[in-house]
């Protein structure tokens, strides 16, 4: 039965909008989504009545007790990982100045959200060493989609070379989002000594029609990219545009890719004082370097600052939001006309709470720490550094020795202990690997616990 509550649920409504479409079931309309993912049934959760809010409170309470609870920091990896997030971040972004606040449409927002954007702008843009930064995209896979994008459209190329050691689901995002542009994403070859982009494989496929090459690093492996800027001026001498993922936990020690000659910088917010919230939302990070050729096709909103006509009083304002499809439509250079300002508001107050010497004490954290894991696992006999010989930042791709890294993932979490995931899920023939992320939350005592609990659980399978 249709529900008072629910617009256009009567039957009638319903199939006279089927009608008009010209579909016989509404699930054509997503005929693109795998048969084998749709739930077909009618969803029961077992009650047979709605329920009163004490009840529900009450049935999530039950439901969060049954959780095994550990003591130990999460060592699970692949891109979002668990960071420190101070609580004066979150008493901030609480305020009902920037908690209520949707993303800005208009100049006449709200001036102290803009300074607080035009902040994370200034703040990111030095980080990264470029000079010109977005207002944050949706995260960072969405970024990168956007940067190969807009590459294509400057150089008014198709083809994108992109490192296969780039996180697999940001690839699968570019593909997605550069489908429609008729892109045609080219797979640089993993260099299996090093888990580092194979610069001979890159070198024969770049070409005249290259728009663009995108590397990441640290990579998936959590491999650092030691031939970072060969990979930009090699891009260079085809008249391609570099674009450069980087995790800015990295950038405290390690130079930035704009320095080096990146054109385009992407990145995710996530660590920035962002929580793991189930994996998102986050913000995307989206910079360059060249004002003339980039600047009028660079998406989403950039905030400006500038001085009161008669006074010396700093106002701020956005300012070229005009490629956006609420302004320009089905000419617009992108559909982004939201984004995530929440987060990005957020990132702002941690790296202001750090500053640049915080920032640079804690990558070196993170940096000893992955040092410490590696170490341990050189000395183990059950498991190995998939990349023995390379640098790796926060995450680390390990190799359990004849063991299926599902089943040791399994039964490393029976015993209060999360890794993963593990790489077969992205690469068929690296079944016996996974990753493991440690970050300045680990202390050398939870990296001994999770070494003691894989030495048992290995030599007991």
């Amino acid at each position: 039965m249709p529900h008072n509550w629910i617009p256009n649920s009567s039957p009638d409504i319903k199939k006279e909008l089927m009608k008009e479409l010209g579909i016989s079931d509404v699930l054509e309309l997503f005929n693109d989504v795998p048969t084998e993912i749709i739930f077909n049934r009618d969803l029961s959760i077992g009650f047979g009545k709605p329920l009163t809010e004490y009840e529900v409170r009450r049935l999530f309470n039950e439901l969060i007790s049954k959780n095994r609870l550990s003591n130990v920091p999460s060592f699970i990896g692949g891109g979002v990982c668990q960071h420190y997030v101070p609580s004066v971040v979150k008493a901030i972004l609480s305020r009902p100045e920037f908690y209520t606040a949707y993303t800005p449409y208009q100049a006449e927002i709200a001036q102290g959200l803009l300074q607080a954007l035009f902040e994370y702008q200034s703040l990111i843009a030095n980080l990264y060493g470029v000079k010109v930064v977005n207002a944050s995209m949706y995260n960072g896979s969405t970024a990168s989609a956007e940067a190969v994008l807009m590459a294509a459209r400057v150089k008014k190329k198709k083809k994108i070379l992109v490192s296969g050691c780039a996180h697999p689901e940001i690839i699968e995002v570019m593909k997605s989002w550069g489908f429609g542009a008729g892109l045609d994403i080219v797979k640089v070859q993993v260099d299996l000594k090093s888990g580092e982009t194979d610069l001979s494989d890159l070198r024969s496929k770049l070409d005249k029609d290259t728009a663009a090459v995108f590397i990441q690093t640290p990579n998936f492996f959590g491999v650092v990219e030691s031939a970072l800027k060969e990979v930009i001026e090699e891009t260079h001498k085809f008249d391609a545009l570099s674009i450069v993922y980087s995790n800015p936990l990295s950038l405290g020690i390690f130079e930035s890719p704009g320095s080096l000659g990146a054109d385009i910088v992407v990145g995710d917010v996530q660590g920035l004082g962002v929580s793991l919230n189930y994996g998102g939302p986050s913000a995307g990070i989206l910079g360059i370097n060249d004002e003339k050729e980039l600047l009028r096709q660079l998406p989403g909103r950039l905030i400006g600052a500038t001085r009161t006509l008669g006074s010396d009083e700093l106002g701020f304002t956005m300012i070229l939001q005009t490629r956006e499809q609420h302004i320009k439509r089905e000419k617009a250079t992108s559909n982004i006309t939201t984004n995530s300002s929440l987060e990005a508001v957020g990132a702002a107050v941690y790296l202001t709470l750090l500053g640049s010497q915080g920032l640079k004490k804690l990558g070196e954290a993170i940096l000893g720490r992955t040092h410490y894991l590696v170490k341990r696992l050189l000395n183990t006999s059950v498991a190995e550094p998939l990349f023995p010989e390379s640098l790796y930042f926060r995450e680390v791709s390990i190799r359990f020795r004849g063991k299926k890294a599902s089943q040791v993932i399994k039964l490393l979490s029976s015993r209060g202990v999360s890794i993963g995931p593990a790489l077969s899920k992205f690469y068929e023939e690296l079944s016996e690997c996974s990753l493991a992320c440690v970050t300045e939350l680990h202390t050398r005592k939870d990296i001994d616990f999770l070494m003691t609990v894989l030495e048992e659980v290995l030599e007991g399978v």
